[in-house]
């Protein structure tokens, strides 16, 4: 399955522009590439990407290249996926998780 048109790549030098001052909702799927449980996920993840492609961004942050941003969330454990919504984080959602799970999160702050 080719990834998701929808799934964004944050990084330590955006995501102020890309998260913080985004118009809509934003999930942050916190991970690294040696990292099991967050490959588990990130099918999930790009599933919603899709489809709730326009009310809601949806896009990874990988913790070995942008350590900054990790450190500003005192992400100690991944996956750890966080909702901003109006610059702040207002769900913390952190393992591998169910789909219905992360759905009903990103629906309770649409």
């Amino acid at each position: 399955m080719a990834a998701s048109k929808n799934l964004l790549s944050f990084a330590d030098a955006t995501f102020d522009a890309d998260v913080l001052k985004s118009p809509v909702p934003v999930l942050v799927d916190f991970w690294a590439p040696w990292c099991g449980p967050c490959r588990a996920i990130a099918p999930v993840v790009e599933e919603l990407a899709d489809s709730f492609a326009g009310r809601l961004k949806v896009g990874k942050v990988n913790v070995d290249d942008n350590m900054k941003t990790a450190a500003n969330y005192q992400i100690t454990a991944i996956p750890t996926i966080l909702i901003f919504k109006g610059g702040r984080v207002v769900e913390q959602i952190i393992g591998n998780v169910g789909k219905g799970k992360l759905q009903e999160a990103v629906t309770r702050h649409l």
